[in-house]
């Protein structure tokens, strides 16, 4: 709350406040009529202020947490307003669900905030933000996931190619842990290079090795970006774009743009030049192939342009990075918290697997340790307001009209915690996905890709590798608190950021064999 009350004090200081007093007076005009014009439609909320809107009643550490209880008060549907903008929430499972699913077209359009306009300007693309995957809409975003989507199952996504790639990674993962010899080590940077190494793979064809700077520097720059975008005074420069000079982490983000898609161009450059037609080492050759071929049939506009293919490059490497690192530092850390649910998953590996390499194929066999992953992506809850949508007409749900071009938050963390649909929801329990005999069994409320047309086209490919590494990481190694830190004294307060890592910490891992 102290981003808002230095705001607010900024806003009255004595420079500023007859200008403060009458943007007040204009706003409030504004919402006046507004919610006159518009009483018994909408979804119902907070009552605003003029120009703050609803600011003062969010915490901009964790807003989700704030939208969550609001939810409890103003129901499934409810508008709030980040400053003058009107965000419409959506929360708990059958609402989620309902919107994103039977309602796909209507709320399947992305938000773009001003942050993201501001980087693609700082990157010199003469288009407006229309690029990629994550934050694009229209004819050019359909065609480019179909595309992705279909090269990702080429090479291998949920088959055995990507398997192998995997467990490949899993030799270098190891060998990098047994280096720290059982002492206390930071988990991120062998776990995002690890998963970046998987998305690297398939997308140029080929991996980098842990110490190669330029593929530091892009995972880094990946894991500070997205922890950017979900700090409050980011939050508080898209709610008021005319803060930019004054937000030091917009500055830091636009500068990692910057650096980013000019390492992206260098390396498509690279894969250009070495080009062999009808040879694909990767998504990217792949995709120059089609532009060729495009290019050479003069059928109408294609969206298979170099901005397009420097921008899905940099959709997926960022995508599939840190979110599967993420969920599988939660996952070491909880069996650092809880040994004897790391006792029970390691009893089960060594009587179902033994010392041989664990497969996809071994999951069905078991369920325990199925069920601790998938408790850990519920109660980890990595993305809580996944990313921003839009409407893309106007559209009457569940008896309320919003209008086209509205925001809405599908509200994940709601869906994960909904209590009608799990027993203990913020407990880290796996019997949430396990039967009476002990069975795995799914939830229809578990979301934690979304779902309808923006879910993650990656789910299949995050499902292996949390698999795949946590399997081969609990066979090799015993994992604990530093000496002098008992279990129950880890702290599993996620940081602040748009994706909810764990907060800074240390585990050791004790080579079990």
């Amino acid at each position: 709350m102290a981003y808002v009350e230095d705001f607010v004090s900024f806003l009255f200081s004595s420079p500023t406040t007859v200008l403060g007093a009458a943007v007040l007076v204009a706003f409030y005009v504004f919402f006046f009529n507004l919610f006159n014009n518009q009483k018994g439609q909408e979804p119902p909320g907070p009552r605003p202020l003029p120009v703050f809107g609803n600011l003062l009643q969010l915490d901009l550490k964790k807003p989700h947490q704030s939208l969550f209880e609001l939810s409890k008060k103003h129901g499934s549907v409810f508008t709030v307003y980040f400053g003058i903008e009107k965000v419409v929430v959506l929360a708990g499972y059958q609402t989620v669900k309902e919107a994103l699913v039977n309602y796909a077209e209507e709320f399947g359009d992305r938000d773009i905030t001003p942050i993201l306009e501001d980087s693609n300007r700082a990157c010199r693309v003469k288009t407006r933000l229309n690029q990629g995957i994550l934050f694009a809409n229209g004819d050019s975003w359909k065609e480019m996931r179909r595309f992705a989507l279909s090269t990702l199952r080429d090479f291998g996504m949920g088959k055995r190619i990507a398997e192998s790639k995997i467990l490949d990674e899993c030799d270098h993962l190891v060998e990098v842990l047994e280096s720290h010899q059982g002492k206390p080590f930071d988990t991120r940077p062998p776990l995002t290079h690890a998963t970046a190494n998987i998305i690297s793979s398939i997308v140029y064809g080929s991996r980098f090795e842990y110490n190669d700077s330029r593929f530091q520097n892009l995972v880094s720059r990946a894991n500070q970006t997205i922890r950017l975008i979900g700090s409050p005074s980011v939050q508080l420069y898209n709610m008021f774009p005319r803060l930019a000079s004054w937000v030091k982490n917009r500055h830091q983000i636009l500068r990692n743009a910057q650096l980013t898609i000019s390492d992206v161009k260098d390396l498509v450059k690279q894969l250009k030049e070495t080009l062999v037609p009808h040879s694909c080492r990767g998504l990217v050759d792949c995709f120059l192939i089609r532009k060729q071929k495009k290019e050479g049939s003069c059928v109408g506009v294609s969206h298979f342009t170099e901005e397009n293919l420097i921008y899905t490059v940099a959709n997926l490497f960022g995508a599939g990075t840190d979110t599967t690192a993420t969920t599988l530092r939660w996952a070491l850390l909880l069996m650092a918290k809880y040994p004897q649910i790391q006792d029970k998953v390691q009893e089960e590996l060594s009587r179902v697997v033994g010392n041989r390499q664990v497969r996809v194929d071994d999951r069905k066999n078991l369920p325990y340790t199925d069920a601790v992953i998938h408790e850990t992506q519920r109660l980890a809850n990595i993305v809580p307001m996944s990313l921003p949508h839009k409407t893309s007409r106007d559209v009457t749900f569940q008896g309320f009209f919003i209008k086209k071009d509205t925001s809405v938050f599908p509200l994940l963390t709601s869906v994960l915690y909904d209590e009608s649909k799990w027993e203990s929801p913020h407990t880290f329990n796996p019997s949430h996905f396990l039967d009476a005999e002990g069975k795995f069994i799914s939830s229809d409320a578990f979301l934690p890709f979304s779902a309808g047309r923006r879910a993650c086209l990656g789910e299949s490919l995050a499902k292996m590798e949390l698999f795949l590494f946590f399997t081969c990481l609990l066979q090799r190694f015993r994992f604990t608190p530093p000496a002098g830190v008992l279990p129950s004294e880890l702290d599993l307060t996620p940081a602040v950021g748009f994706i909810l890592n764990p907060l800074p910490h240390k585990l050791c891992a004790v080579n079990r064999q």
